[in-house]
């Protein structure tokens, strides 16, 4: 926890500080949920209203930049408290893209909503629901000042990466064998994107959490399980192909 001063207004300020990052972390997972929901039940009007809800979440960046500008200009931190502050405007940014990257599956969702369902759709809200659970997590590794549970967070990025490479593999056999569902399913993979990069941004949170709590860097490489950019695709097998093969 944040050291405590002789000047009691110096801590009201950097608790002032740490509710409203929680706050945004707060908004930002339920942005996330919502939007899954607006996926799941093809919900063109809750997709709407998370668009709407994004400006709360910009407005508390906006209140966090603010509080630390006026913490830097009037108490010159040092050391702990330094590193707080930094850390503070690190984590805000990386929950502001999260929450633009949850608006980004609602608008596409509304989108997607004038196209006939597809199978794969239902993988969507499967990883919204794992990168959702990291978001939690790393919100209360935040609270707790807890690195070990930042640290798993920061190891779990991989499975969602391996789960954005699945979808990505289905996605594209999906597309060449029925064109039809090619609007839909590129719909399908900007939205599976976006929530890939949300695992990624809650991993730089668990990055700074680290650093914030320990006073260094994680020294191990960042685990990555995103194979997409190998996948080849292959053409479906058509009758003829299969009658003329040995």
């Amino acid at each position: 926890m944040p050291t405590k001063h002789t000047v009691r207004s110096y801590d009201e300020e950097l608790r002032r500080l740490a509710n409203t990052l929680t706050q945004m972390g707060g908004l930002a997972e339920s942005q996330l949920a919502a939007a899954m929901q607006a996926v799941s039940r093809r919900d063109g009007v809750l997709a709407a209203e998370i668009v709407s809800a994004d400006l709360r979440v910009d407005q508390l960046e906006t209140e966090v930049d603010q509080q630390v500008m006026r913490l830097l200009a009037l108490r010159q931190p040092v050391g702990p408290d330094l590193r707080e502050i930094v850390s503070s405007l690190k984590i805000a940014a990386d929950l502001e893209r999260i929450a633009d990257y949850a608006a980004n599956v609602a608008k596409r969702s509304i989108a997607l909503n004038q196209t006939p369902p597809v199978r794969p759709a239902f993988a969507i809200p499967r990883m919204g629901a794992y990168a959702q659970a990291m978001i939690k997590d790393v919100l209360d590794a935040y609270v707790e000042r807890d690195a070990e549970r930042a640290v798993a967070v920061w190891r779990r990025d991989e499975e969602l990466d391996e789960m954005y490479t699945s979808l990505f593999r289905e996605l594209l056999t999906y597309m060449m064998e029925d064109p039809r569902s090619i609007g839909a399913a590129t719909h399908l993979l900007f939205m599976a994107k976006n929530v890939e990069r949300i695992g990624d941004h809650a991993t730089n949170i668990a990055e700074t959490i680290h650093f914030l709590v320990r006073g260094d860097r994680l020294r191990e490489l960042r685990p990555k399980g995103d194979r997409s950019t190998a996948v080849i695709p292959q053409p479906p097998v058509t009758a003829v192909q299969s009658m003329d093969a040995p």
